[in-house]
């Protein structure tokens, strides 16, 4: 019943003063009234005794009920998270790092990192292009960059990136061949399946970033894992080979080239020298022609002497004086050689003794004569 309702036998439903008049509304500035005299007893004031005692200990726990709710309103977001808050179960704002304050029981407050980098792997048997079976492990990092469409835009936002990057990397090795899933296209494999995970993630708004996508681990069945490592083990050979190789060419090429320019130089040099004393030559000749046609005879007996002389200079001699015999002589050439050989700058005519032992009469070497270049002009 409403307060001071008629029919109710005078009664009065002030909740705070029993009794009172029987007619009419209540008067609210009496209601106030008589509700600041509880309130003041609380506190050591005087008020009406009638139900003092239950009044005071409701607004007592009223009071501290309050408290309690305004205090539990506090709370801190870090640097790395961004605070969701959620007004009756809505979404209402977004805070950032600091302490705030919420009304208890009407906001709800979800901090998401949003600084972290997060993993992900997914692994299982896949089928390849060429029909063959290969053990797949991928890893994927990742961000969040959106706090409200990492809670919202999904149920659960980590299920279905991993369910996307299982779906991704299925259709990625399944348009791939097993050798460039297992050796050589495993970089291609790997930005392939980052492309195709962007572009299913994409239209789901989930609020992620991709920050590296990491070809972990590729291997065929246990049944022909020896077989495998074979042709791995044959492919590292051939390019440490290659390698090799290509060291060792960057290695010669350069003492290649610097021994084609020092032949290049050598012949260059040599060019010179030669044409130089062509050139000397003829003009020698040159200087002789005059002297040539006044005294041909004398000038080609002179040349001749020359000649000769440059030609007895430069060689080993033996004279033997044969005038008044005729017997045979033994010349030992091997020894001659050799020791022509050996002195190849002494210059000179070497004196041969016959052989003794011969049986023949020995024969007096003649004098040795120097082989000096002579300079003289004429005979």
């Amino acid at each position: 019943m409403a307060w001071n309702e008629p029919g109710n036998n005078g009664k009065n439903n002030d909740p705070w003063k029993q009794g009172g008049r029987d007619q009419g509304p209540p008067d609210l500035d009496e209601v106030f009234r008589n509700f600041g005299k509880k309130f003041g007893g609380i506190f050591g004031g005087k008020g009406d005794n009638s139900g003092g005692g239950a009044s005071a200990l409701f607004t007592v726990v009223l009071v501290v009920a309050l408290l309690i709710w305004g205090l539990s309103g506090f709370y801190t977001i870090k640097d790395a998270e961004r605070g969701v808050i959620l007004r009756f179960g809505q979404y209402h704002t977004e805070v950032g790092a600091g302490i705030h304050w919420k009304p208890t029981f009407i906001d709800t407050v979800t901090p998401v990192n949003t600084q972290e980098v997060r993993s992900l792997r997914t692994d299982g048997f896949m089928l390849t292009q060429d029909q063959n079976l290969v053990r797949v492990t991928f890893e994927i990092q990742y961000r969040i960059f959106n706090a409200r469409q990492y809670l919202f835009s999904v149920v659960d936002a980590d299920r279905s990136l991993r369910e996307a990057t299982d779906a991704a990397l299925r259709f990625v090795i399944g348009h791939s061949i097993m050798d460039d899933v297992l050796t050589r296209g495993r970089e291609v494999v790997r930005q392939n399946t980052r492309q195709e995970l962007e572009s299913i993630i994409q239209p789901y708004n989930m609020g992620l970033v991709l920050v590296d996508v990491n070809f972990r681990d590729a291997r065929p069945p246990e049944e022909v894992r020896d077989a495998f490592d074979d042709a791995i083990k044959a492919q590292e050979d051939q390019e440490r080979f290659v390698q090799e190789a290509t060291a060792y060419a960057r290695e010669v090429e350069p003492r290649a080239r610097g021994q084609v320019n020092r032949v290049m130089q050598e012949a260059e040099a040599y060019k010179q020298q030669i044409v130089l004393k062509a050139q000397g030559e003829v003009a020698r000749f040159e200087q002789l022609l005059p002297q040539y046609l006044a005294a041909p005879q004398v000038t080609r007996d002179r040349m001749y002497l020359e000649t000769m002389e440059y030609v007895y200079s430069n060689t080993s001699k033996i004279l033997v004086d044969v005038k008044n015999s005729n017997n045979l002589m033994y010349l030992p050439l091997e020894q001659l050689m050799k020791g022509t050989a050996a002195g190849q700058n002494t210059q000179g005519v070497t004196p041969v003794r016959p052989n003794l032992d011969s049986g023949n009469t020995p024969m007096q070497p003649a004098p040795v004569r120097s082989s000096t270049p002579r300079t003289g002009s004429g005979r």
